[in-house]
């Protein structure tokens, strides 16, 4: 495949995640915005509601999400392969039905709002399979036979619950019960609270931004995570939405090559070698000073003054 030809191919695809991100706020949100899953229900028809655990949410999220991206791929005749283990990278890899050298990755990110306009994602290891592209270890296929690494990003708002229903409790609604239904009071020692209906249920998230993202244009230059070799994301939401990353204004290079030597590049620092670990100190090193005034801008080059 041509350089032309993977441009073209991913273009057209981001394109295409861009049309879908744009029809799945109303797939998972009510009209006035609240997620519409409230609960799960067992065969007695008790509405048992979520916690706010946010990996509980993530993964209600994704399977949520799932029936819209089948259609996706099928509209854009691409097939989906599913990662074969929960650690492995990507999510979901999408892959051209006339051409299978056509590849993307693509992970779901979900996260919530912080103060309200921030919010911040892992995306993705920068260690072993991000080093050595030709390897396939903890990823579908190979880092380089992907054409390109995106992620479907949601954000969403927690809601304060307040009153006397509290998370994790049992409901029964009205709405589902049969005429010759009996009221139940308990599960076992467990109370149930009757509600009116469905709507009347408090969702534990409301307000969702969907977007895609190529991965690169998000990226920080800081990992994500504690001690894991994860790549984090910058985290005003305006500027997620606008791929307006640190290496944005650099290019797809520079990620790459930031990324690979971060933490094992170093420098002399005050007379100590010292780990490289911010994009400043990479370029420097590099003997490209120069290009630090194109990442930070002028907004920030005045802010620092």
């Amino acid at each position: 495949m041509t350089l032309t030809d993977k441009i073209k191919y991913k273009t057209t695809f981001k394109q295409a995640l861009d049309n879908l991100a744009n029809t799945l706020v109303s797939h998972v949100s009510t009209s006035e915005g609240d997620w519409s899953i409230k609960g799960f229900i067992d065969v007695y028809k008790n509405i048992y509601t979520i916690s706010s655990d946010t990996k509980i949410i993530s993964k209600i999220l994704e399977i949520h999400l799932f029936p819209q991206i089948i259609e996706f791929a099928k509209s854009i005749d691409y097939k989906i392969v599913l990662a074969e283990k929960q650690n492995w990278y990507p999510d979901l890899t999408f892959i051209n039905n006339h051409d299978n050298t056509v590849k993307f990755a693509v992970d779901i990110k979900t996260t919530f709002r912080r103060k309200n306009k921030i919010a911040g994602f892992t995306l993705g290891s920068h260690g072993a399979y991000f080093k050595e592209r030709d390897k396939d270890k903890n990823i579908q296929f190979p880092y380089n036979q992907y054409s390109g690494h995106f992620c479907l990003a949601v954000i969403y708002t927690r809601t304060d619950i307040h009153g006397d229903i509290p998370e994790a409790d049992i409901l029964q609604v009205h709405d589902l019960q049969e005429s010759y239904e009996p009221n139940r009071n308990t599960v076992g020692t467990r109370k149930i609270t009757n509600v009116k209906n469905l709507k009347s249920i408090t969702s534990v998230i409301k307000d969702f931004d969907i977007f895609a993202a190529e991965k690169w244009k998000i990226a920080s230059d800081k990992q994500g995570s504690g001690n894991t070799a994860n790549i984090g994301s910058i985290i005003e939401i305006n500027d997620l939405k606008n791929e307006n990353g640190i290496f944005s204004k650099l290019g797809e290079e520079w990620f790459d090559e930031y990324w690979i030597n971060h933490g094992s590049a170093r420098m002399i620092k005050k007379g100590k070698s010292v780990k490289i670990t911010n994009l400043r100190d990479y370029l420097i090193f590099k003997g490209k000073e120069d290009l630090w005034e194109k990442v930070v801008g002028k907004k920030k080059k005045e802010k620092d003054k």
